[in-house]
């Protein structure tokens, strides 16, 4: 049987990750702050950790042991602008959104790991209002190239970058940002943790291993306008 770890598997894309990975059979390995309310606590291994202690991903992933397939869905977002960001959020944000990735790559892929998908953003891609955010997920996007190429096809690793996804992060966007995005898509809606579920689960498990180093967009076209 194989195992997969996915890092914030028990909320929103995670959690649809989560199922869907279920319903095929494989061991299931989450890793998030706390499980309350995680409804599939009994069948899958629950490891309660702060990612943001960076320090000790090596040991903790050595003590899980090898995973097939690596997931880095975990992430923040705080909705501020760049000059009220206080200081320990910066920090933070830059622990679980881009360091933690990839020490957790690092890691995992000295074990034996030849998938990875990271959950970037398009916030990665444009210039965006939460600059430190937009930061963080270019740097995931450029992590996942970047690692591609040293891996040298030994681990396929590739990305996605949705943009605004019905999920708790949604509510921490202004309702006025809300409203500018869904005039920029086609079908004038945000999507679902399930859509961007199923191009992450497909990058993981049937994707070509000539599609490595990639980063999916996933923005109903938002780019076209």
């Amino acid at each position: 049987m194989q195992r997969v770890l996915i890092t914030g598997g028990n909320k929103g894309i995670g959690l649809s990750l989560t199922k869907m990975f279920l319903d095929l059979h494989y061991e299931v390995i989450v890793i998030a702050r706390d499980f309350e309310g995680f409804i599939h606590a009994d069948e899958v291994t629950c490891i309660p950790y702060d990612l943001t202690k960076i320090e000790g991903i090596a040991a903790l992933i050595a003590s899980i042991g090898k995973v097939d397939i690596l997931i880095n869905n975990a992430g923040v977002m705080y909705s501020l602008a760049y000059d009220k960001y206080p200081d320990e959020k910066v920090q933070s944000m830059l622990k679980l959104n881009l360091q933690a990735p990839i020490n957790l790559i690092e890691s995992c892929c000295k074990t034996g790991t030849t998938r990875v998908v990271n959950n970037a953003s398009i916030a990665g891609q444009i210039g965006h209002p939460d600059v430190w955010y937009g930061i963080t997920k270019a740097g995931i996007i450029n992590a996942t190239k970047s690692f591609a190429k040293i891996f040298d096809g030994k681990v396929v690793i590739n990305a996605v970058a949705p943009s605004p996804v019905e999920t708790d992060m949604l509510e921490t966007i202004p309702l006025e940002r809300r409203e500018v995005f869904l005039k920029t898509v086609i079908s004038k809606r945000f999507s679902q943790p399930e859509e961007i579920a199923k191009a992450i689960l497909w990058l993981a498990t049937e994707s070509p291993e000539y599609i490595n180093g990639t980063t999916i967009d996933i923005n109903n076209g938002s780019y076209m306008r």
